[in-house]
């Protein structure tokens, strides 16, 4: 493979080749059997494609560390194949795809679903600290905690089976592509630009979901201006798994009835249709009927002025330090030190931190042994948490602390050694 080639994602396609194309995206630490359940009924009047992210079941693993760069592998995957215009829906990780294509490619898309989906997935410290847990413990206790944040505890107590099925997909997940994938998750924030998404979307969450659930709903019916909400009870985060029926009848209902006109190529222009009638989404009979309703939009907020060098150094300082740590730091800050707190934030992390010349591994070595050569062991201990989330393991951090020994004196790094394996204790040890 060239260099230059971005990589096709694993894929598969169901239903009639003359039918359009509806494409279903996975969450994190899933693959395309997620929606095994709603296959059946879709292809009756779809071509149903579906994909794997890198490095989930048995996928190649190239890892891709932004939606954005995984939107391009999907688009160039869909462009190998002459897939031009189709419907999407997509579960969490997969729904910020469709964000993303809808606002980058919003001429592709003719309908949207996003399911179990925010414009903000939690904070970054959540994600970037399941990378440190992963990298260092394998995924193992991610894979066995897996079934918590995504089912009901009813639903995993009824299924034992679909419940290990969960736990072995996530265990069998490549490690470096599910790292990327939480830093893609860490760095989406589409909160201004929701505004932008023009296609008919539906948000479909679980009442029960404890990841994303109704309130980060309510943030995406309330930014889209052509959104409808429907909410399924009795199901959590994985809610197409543990709700098949009333999932696959809320999808079908949608696409059904929302379905954009394609852009005409001799005028360059769409045509406009009355906007139907926005019903109450309702599941089958069997099912418990998925509550739906409609929120005002909102205009989305607008950015003028040239990029400030703090604006970088805010974003880089909170991916590396944590929010937690950037957040005590600010609200400490008074008449007194606030000049002092700007000045690092423009002047350390805006611009020498996010200068391109080293990447943010090398930094970190670097900082280490500067930390250690100063004898600053309160920073030490916050740098060591930067460290592990900036992408060194704990026996690349030793390797710093050692060769600090020769060259900066062995009673510093023992005092660097104490407070490193402590930090190194607190981050890594799996949360059960």
């Amino acid at each position: 493979m060239s260099e230059t080639k971005t990589p096709a994602l694993q894929y598969r396609f169901d239903g009639p080749e003359d039918a359009p194309v509806l494409i279903l995206g996975p969450s994190l630490g899933t693959t395309w059997h997620m929606w095994d359940r709603q296959v059946p009924e879709l292809t009756q009047q779809w071509r149903v494609f579906r994909f794997d992210l890198p490095g989930h079941g048995g996928a190649p693993a190239y890892p891709a560390g932004s939606v954005a760069e995984l939107t391009d592998r999907l688009l160039a995957t869909l462009d190998g194949l002459g897939v031009q215009r189709f419907g999407y829906a997509g579960c969490a990780l997969g729904g910020a795809l469709g964000i993303e294509l809808a606002l980058r490619h919003p001429e592709r898309i003719a309908s949207l679903a996003l399911i179990a989906a925010s414009p903000r997935f939690g904070t970054p410290d959540e994600f970037r600290q399941r990378g440190v847990i992963v990298r260092t413990n394998g995924l193992d206790p991610i894979a066995r905690t897996s079934p918590d944040r995504w089912f009901t505890s009813g639903f995993a107590a009824a299924q034992p089976a679909i419940t290990e099925w969960a736990v072995q997909m996530v265990r069998t997940t490549d490690p470096g592509c599910y790292i990327a994938a939480c830093e893609a998750l860490a760095s989406f924030d589409v909160r201004p630009q929701l505004g932008g998404v023009a296609v008919p979307t539906l948000v479909l969450v679980g009442s029960d979901d404890q990841v994303t659930g109704p309130a980060e709903a309510r943030t995406l019916v309330a930014g889209i201006p052509d959104a409808r909400l429907a909410v399924v009870p009795g199901a959590s985060h994985l809610v197409p798994v543990e709700q098949p029926a009333a999932v696959t009848d809320l999808l079908v209902r949608h696409f059904s009835t929302a379905w954009q006109p394609a852009y005409d190529s001799s005028t360059g222009q769409m045509a406009i249709v009355a906007a139907p009638v926005k019903p109450v989404l309702v599941a089958p009979p069997a099912q418990p009927a998925p509550v739906a309703e409609i929120a005002p939009a909102v205009v989305a907020p607008q950015t003028t002025g040239r990029p400030d060098p703090y604006d970088a150094g805010i974003k880089v300082r909170r991916e590396v330090l944590g929010d937690a740590h950037v957040d005590r730091a600010l609200a400490q800050a008074d008449e007194f030190s606030g000049d002092f707190q700007e000045f690092i934030t423009r002047y350390a992390w805006g611009e020498i931190w996010d200068r391109p010349g080293l990447d943010r591994r090398s930094r970190s070595c670097v900082t280490l042994t500067a930390l250690v050569a100063g004898g600053h062991m309160d920073e030490l201990a916050f740098h060591t948490r930067a460290a592990l989330r900036n992408g060194l393991t704990p026996d690349e951090i030793k390797e710093v602390l050692l060769q600090a020994a020769v060259y900066c004196g062995v009673p510093a790094a023992n005092s660097a050694f104490k407070v490193a394996q402590q930090v190194i204790r607190e981050e890594t040890t799996p949360q059960e």
